[in-house]
């Protein structure tokens, strides 16, 4: 069971990615070229933001049910001193949340915002604040396709 959850997380990174580049481009281009901002632009944050709140819950799951979080969280001084225990006991988790916090404070003053600039500049600053800390945190050396 553990596996599947964990696959499925992996597999999610690739739709947030997606998600994040394209939320990114219209919210920079939007901004560079002044448009208005359209139904396509709150669908992409929405999606973003969504896809985001999906893998964070699985990533929970993950994180809650995983033997080497288990075993770090049980001898917490000798995880902190391996950098690999250490980056999944605590930094992954903590950049990923705080990646999430951002991207929907993000999408909240965004939508509060009287003009189209203030959304797009809005949605430029936080968004890529946001995909900048899930780039770092991703764990690169596993797999970059779950099964193979």
């Amino acid at each position: 069971m553990f596996n599947g959850i964990l696959d499925l997380h992996n597999l999610i990174r690739w739709f947030v990615l997606i998600a994040a580049v394209y939320v990114l481009f219209r919210s920079i281009l939007g901004l560079l070229a002044k448009k208005k901002w359209d139904k396509r632009d709150k669908i992409a944050a929405s999606i973003f933001t969504g896809i985001l709140d999906l893998q964070l819950l699985i990533g929970l799951g993950v994180y809650a049910i995983s033997p080497n979080i288990q075993s770090s969280l049980q001898n917490m001084a000798q995880a902190m001193k391996d950098s690999e225990q250490r980056f999944f006991a605590v930094e992954h988790i903590s950049i990923m949340i705080l990646a999430v916090v951002l991207a929907h404070i993000g999408a909240i003053l965004l939508k509060r915002a009287s003009t189209d600039s203030a959304k797009y500049r809005f949605g430029s600053i936080f968004f890529g604040i946001t995909t900048v800390l899930i780039l770092y945190a991703i764990p690169w050396s596993r797999t970059l396709i779950p099964g193979m």
